[in-house]
């Protein structure tokens, strides 16, 4: 497999719906020497907000992410209220995983990155259990146990964000980490945390969710991935999946699907942030393709 290690920046941005936007900022892209390699957009017409992603080789392009910023808060943003963000991806984004006990997304996400199929570094996992730690072990992976108990959950977080700051950690994985996820971390990490979670909450929540669904006789189950906020599993969705089910399935065929979907669907959320194309907006996340 050939892969294009071209450099390359990518542009998010978002601003009222005018006309000229497009015109004004590809024109700003080429005079400053920009390849650009992909342009998207969407306009939501009851928002009335215009959403752009353009993404260039750095190649030839005259600026630097300093220069940059300047120049276009100047040329563009400014005069169309735009919010943006500007990603320079030279190196792969660093990403640390959080476990608990059960294994599933985390032999998944493992497996993409021992590959070579995801461009990104996972220089460490935390957990609240050491259930997982032979797993780490097996793909080489350093591998962290903070206990964490109501009286301990503060202080155990500080330190798990000195270690994600330690270590340079731009993305954080939620791989079934059956922990609420405090306001100090995700304020350490802004749009920047991924969880996944079953499409059976919060119908069926507990311990056993499948088996629940099971004795309800659903004939769908699903999973989501999706930014974390405080407001527990209710963050911007970034993909989901689903699967039907039939009388014929017993709770054990419940839980290998929902695993299956699980997995999948948080690989996709993850590679959607790795490759740049997800872009907040309120509590939506504007998938770029």
């Amino acid at each position: 497999m050939t892969m294009n290690n071209a450099r390359t920046a990518t542009l998010l941005m978002y601003c009222p719906d005018q006309p000229g936007v497009v015109a004004a900022v590809t024109d700003f892209l080429a005079r400053h020497g920009a390849n650009v390699i992909d342009l998207d957009q969407h306009v939501d017409r009851v928002e009335g907000v215009f959403f752009m992603r353009v993404k260039w080789e750095l190649d030839g392009f005259a600026l630097t992410p300093e220069a940059f910023e300047q120049a276009f808060s100047e040329a563009i943003a400014k005069g169309f209220e735009a919010s943006w963000q500007l990603h320079h991806d030279p190196n792969p984004i660093r990403m640390a995983i959080f476990v608990s006990k059960i294994p599933h997304c985390l032999y998944d996400l493992l497996s993409r990155w021992q590959s070579g199929e995801w461009r990104v570094d996972i220089p460490l996992i935390i957990s609240n259990h050491d259930t997982l730690r032979p797993v780490a072990e097996q793909f080489g992976v350093p591998y962290y146990h903070f206990p964490i108990t109501a009286e301990t959950k503060a202080e155990q977080e500080a330190r798990e964000i000195e270690l994600l700051q330690a270590h340079d950690i731009e993305l954080v994985a939620l791989a079934r980490y059956m922990q609420v996820v405090s306001p100090q971390l995700i304020q350490a990490f802004p749009e920047r945390i991924i969880n996944i979670h079953h499409s059976s909450l919060p119908a069926f929540a507990g311990a056993k969710p499948y088996h629940a669904a099971h004795a309800r006789g659903v004939k769908i189950i699903g999973a989501t991935s999706h930014y974390v906020t405080e407001d527990l599993d209710a963050g911007p969705i970034i993909d989901q999946g689903v699967t039907h089910i039939t009388h014929r399935d017993t709770v054990q065929d419940l839980i290998r699907k929902g695993q299956d979907l699980e997995k999948i669907v948080l690989a996709r959320g993850i590679w959607a942030h790795l490759q740049r194309q997800t872009l907040v907006y309120q509590n939506r996340t504007i998938v770029f393709g």
